[in-house]
């Protein structure tokens, strides 16, 4: 049974390595905080380990990228489509991310609507500047959720 005093330190690191991170992103990278918890969020999507949390993050990733192809086709597409742009989007990109549950290893539906609603939130232009921005973000998240899993791993190891 875990001591009271053990659960108390433990909830303190992890409080530790969420301000370290979100300290990072803001004032070492300048990238939004509320990004590097989409990878930390990404991180418990599936399998918790190490492995996982790369493959969780390359679907980040293609979500982001999927969203700022999304961002770009709006934008080509609306002086043709109109107020249809949007439907005509959203059906291709859903076709899209949908059909990528069938490929092995990125298919994290979870991950890639991440990486997708995390373009979106950003109210960011479609560029690879963009893309990087989150990337980063989101990077530094899986790597805290990551270190924070071993840290755990490791404590429990001890005991």
């Amino acid at each position: 049974m875990t001591s009271l005093n053990q659960k108390l330190i433990a909830v303190v690191r992890e409080a530790t390595i969420a301000t370290t991170a979100a300290t990072l992103c803001a004032l070492v990278l300048q990238v939004p905080v509320w990004a590097m918890f989409i990878g930390w969020i990404a991180f418990f999507t599936r399998g918790m380990t190490t492995k996982d949390g790369v493959i969780n993050l390359l679907t980040v990733w293609i979500g982001i990228a999927i969203g700022i192809a999304a961002g770009q086709l709006t934008s080509v597409l609306t002086p043709l489509t109109g107020e249809g742009t949007l439907s005509l989007v959203v059906f291709v990109v859903a076709l899209v991310v949908l059909s990528l549950r069938y490929m092995p290893v990125i298919n994290n539906l979870l991950g890639l609507f991440l990486g997708l609603v995390s373009f979106f939130a950003s109210h960011q232009p479609p560029n690879f500047e963009t893309f990087f921005t989150l990337a980063l973000a989101a990077t530094v998240g899986i790597v805290a959720a990551t270190s924070l899993r071993l840290l755990q791993h490791k404590t429990v190891a001890a005991h």
